[in-house]
């Protein structure tokens, strides 16, 4: 391999290629069995006798660091190394962050018991891998793969074309091409769009209880955020301050509750934003897998004044791992989207974004909606049915016709400590979320969340009268 060797300052240049290469294979960088350039390879390219470079290996070998194969080249020997020592940037307190930074952390994914009612986690096996196999491939042919350089920021237009007759179909958002922007998820999405519309210390109102992810990101930017309470009827309108520039709502499947916006309420929003001259983020979480009633049309579609920003994500639909979302924004908003899309990262990988428009083209996607829409109804099913019957004691549903999760409160007469049902519920294998925790505001309605995407539906029944007798306190 081509290993960097440096020969600054002064001394035994032995010595130092010595050092160098010992120091390497301690910490890992150069692995066991793996081969070193010959003596007059790496002399040539240090500028260096062969002689020096052949006693550094000599020192090696005769330690036991480094093995020679006649014909074949001299080798890290993995006999005499021990666990490789932790290799570390620079240490050193003096280099901080914005204090913002330093309350928070990066959420890394932990495995779950046998039980697993995490939410949003799509179940990765109805996803139709042989043929997105067969769609990858197809654009990693060479003469693609020279053709595609840098592109344009809002995504390949193909795809863009695909995004908005799909969800032009599917919901009724009125879009074209050039009104959609290809984005890595839905929170990139989030992103740019607050970006080019939030001020430094600007109001931006959220759901509560809501995603926290979001909540975040508005605080990163700078912005001031207003916590707005959910009724039945999705956001409260009258709650929302004058003084929000923008407002982020999951409307058709309120998250994490699940409720979906009243037509009523949808229509007071858009006046509320159209009076003081703010714009919505209407994501649109979740909400290709319904099981009953007829959706409501997004405010996008109903929106006369160009209010909106609708997001969508393809990472719930399909798997996590493909990180495409996109977003549909009025005209005005889209010179500033596209360029801070090139400033971000400018442009999702395009081999994927163009077997994902071939995807949907083919009508794959649809088909897997309509698959996954089946298998994640019975889940559905099978939740509801515990916690009408052998939950019901201790919790209430919170209505909900989609989506991959059901949210239930804790019943007033019902003294349940939630965050000790977890715990006991953890040691049988059920992995479980609070209500509390997507609260910013006190007191936090308490409650479970159960994600239903990652769980067999065979499983569900044993895992939730599992869950009845922790609450009994068995």
């Amino acid at each position: 391999m081509d290993f960097h060797v440096s020969l600054a300052g002064r001394g035994d240049l032995a010595a130092r290629i010595y050092r160098q290469l010992h120091d390497a294979i301690l910490d890992g960088r150069l692995r066991p069995g793996e081969r070193l350039p010959s003596a007059r390879e790496l002399a040539a390219r240090l500028e260096v006798s062969r002689n020096t470079v052949a006693a550094a290996y000599e020192r090696l070998t005769a330690e036991g660091f480094l093995v020679g194969k006649v014909g074949a080249g001299t080798y890290v020997q993995a006999d005499a190394l021990g666990p490789a020592k932790k290799r570390q940037a620079p240490g050193g307190g003096s280099v901080q962050p914005r204090p913002l930074w330093r309350g928070l952390a990066a959420r890394t994914p932990t495995a779950a018991g046998p039980y697993d009612f995490r939410v949003g986690m799509p179940d990765p096996r109805l996803f139709p891998l042989e043929s997105w196999r067969r769609l990858v491939a197809r654009e990693l042919r060479p003469g693609l793969l020279l053709a595609r350089q840098y592109a344009d920021p809002s995504g390949y237009e193909p795809l863009r074309t695909a995004i908005a007759r799909h969800v032009g179909v599917s919901r009724s958002v009125r879009a074209d091409a050039d009104d959609v922007v290809v984005t890595n998820g839905a929170q990139q999405a989030v992103d740019l769009a607050a970006r080019v519309l939030v001020e430094p210390g600007g109001c931006v109102a959220v759901e509560e209880p809501g995603y926290p992810p979001v909540r975040m990101l508005f605080r990163s930017l700078g912005a001031r955020i207003v916590s707005v309470p959910v009724d039945a009827e999705g956001i409260d309108v009258t709650a929302i301050p004058k003084s929000a520039r923008l407002v982020y709502t999951t409307p058709s499947h309120q998250f994490p509750l699940g409720i979906t916006m009243s037509l009523r309420r949808r229509a007071a929003l858009l006046d509320w934003a159209q009076r003081n001259d703010a714009v919505i983020i209407e994501d649109d979480y979740d909400s290709e897998f319904r099981f009953s009633d007829r959706p409501l049309e997004p405010l996008q579609s109903i929106d006369r004044f160009g209010r909106v920003v609708y997001v969508g994500s393809f990472s719930k639909t399909l798997i996590p791992m493909l990180r495409l979302g996109f977003l549909v924004a009025p005209a005005s908003l889209q010179p500033a989207l596209r360029m801070a899309r090139q400033l971000s990262d400018w442009h999702a990988e395009l081999s994927t974004q163009a077997a994902l428009a071939r995807f949907v083209d083919d009508g794959l996607l649809a088909r897997h909606i309509r698959r996954a829409t089946r298998a994640y109804a019975v889940r559905y099913e099978l939740v509801l049915d515990a916690l009408q019957g052998q939950l019901a004691r201790w919790l209430r549903i919170v209505p909900s016709v989609s989506g991959l999760h059901v949210c239930a409160t804790v019943r007033p007469e019902a003294h349940v400590d939630i965050p000790d049902v977890i715990t006991r519920a953890a040691k049988r294998g059920i992995a479980l979320e609070s209500l509390a925790g997507y609260c910013s505001e006190e007191p936090a309605v308490d409650g479970l969340v159960l994600g239903y995407g990652g769980i067999d539906a065979e499983l569900i029944p044993p895992a939730l009268r599992q869950l009845a007798a922790v609450f009994r306190g068995e």
